[in-house]
């Protein structure tokens, strides 16, 4: 455990490396506000905590930088503004009152406001479907050959699937196969579903077809990757920038990254603590979207180590506070992702 002193050397020399993204000397944090010891001292201290991992000396003659476990010390023991995290509420507040459009568009517009908060890019994971409950199903007949099927989830998610009809079916058959698996699915995830015969084998043909046609779709989340500008100009490697660019363009690999995140109960994840190796000069701040109880997304931003951290958490813990608000008061017009 660090004595105050040393935590303070530290802070300093973490909020200043934040700032300016050059290596901080002795001198400059000997004059920061909270230090107020001499030059020599804070240069010891600065050795010990680099001999204790928490700094980094990038070249023998430049100042100190802090390490993974530096910015680690300086997020578990940061306090925040309340200030500060009222005036980020009242702007995050504003946006979503303002915001109006479809589910979709609402998530896009949210990217786009994380961005812009933080200049970070921005993740936004929507809900795959396996885990929202079916509120209708209907099958549409739009030909004699062709119809539609269309589901409307728990988290707003509409999906709409072409399927073949026989021309042998009556319109009734149509109507009672919409009616039959719309009862055998409300209220259930589709892995739920069980559908008991109707008494009508046309029917159950349908219905079977119906829902063999939505299933595999279950799993699709639907991810928004915003503001890769500005993680480009946060790196001055240029390798590094490719490599983190080329990551975040794998789907798969953001919905792993942000879940494993939550599911190890953090809402930071430092440089190597992620364990994805493309993305070891990133930081990972996100927050679940809870919606009546009921996860429906996550939002959080990624940018390299040196992140600002109060605003990224004070942004996205804002952000996701107000968008499972408006989520759970149903004013968003369903999400296709048909």
């Amino acid at each position: 455990m660090l004595d105050d002193r040393k935590t303070a050397i530290l802070r300093a020399v973490v909020q200043e490396y934040i700032e300016t993204g050059q290596p901080v000397g002795s001198a400059h944090i000997a004059h920061t506000a909270g230090v107020s010891v001499s030059s020599a001292t804070v240069r010891n201290d600065m050795a010990m905590l680099e001999q204790e991992g928490y700094l980094v000396q990038p070249h023998t003659s430049a100042g100190r930088i802090p390490t993974d476990k530096g910015y680690r010390f300086f997020v578990d023991t940061m306090v925040t503004t309340a200030q500060a995290e009222r005036v980020t509420s009242e702007q995050v507040g504003s946006f979503f009152h303002h915001s109006t459009g479809r589910v979709e568009e609402l998530l896009q517009k949210t990217s786009g406001l994380l961005t812009n908060m933080t200049n970070y890019a921005a993740l936004v994971v929507g809900p795959a479907a396996d885990v929202a409950t079916v509120r209708s199903v209907q099958i549409v007949r739009l030909s004699l050959h062709m119809g539609t099927v269309v589901v409307v989830l728990s988290s707003g998610v509409v999906q709409s699937e072409a399927i073949d009809l026989d021309d042998q079916l009556s319109d009734a058959q149509v109507a009672a196969s919409s009616a039959h698996l719309n009862a055998a699915t409300y209220g259930h995830v589709f892995n739920q579903v069980h559908l008991a015969p109707s008494g009508d084998v046309k029917v159950d043909a349908l219905c079977s077809e119906a829902l063999s046609l939505l299933v595999p779709h279950q799993s699709d989340a639907n991810v928004i990757v915003g503001g890769a500008a500005a993680m480009a100009q946060a790196f001055d490697a240029v390798d590094v920038v490719r490599s983190v660019l080329q990551t975040l363009e794998q789907q798969y690999v953001v919905v792993s990254l942000v879940r494993d995140v939550l599911d190890r109960g953090l809402s930071v994840a430092i440089g190597s603590e992620h364990g994805v190796e493309p993305l070891a000069a990133c930081s990972v701040v996100v927050a679940p979207v809870m919606a009546d109880g009921e996860k429906l997304g996550t939002v959080g931003v990624l940018g390299p180590t040196r992140m600002n951290y109060p605003q990224a958490l004070a942004t996205v813990e804002a952000v996701s506070t107000q968008l499972g608000r408006r989520l759970a008061d149903g004013s968003y017009g369903a999400m296709s992702n048909g």
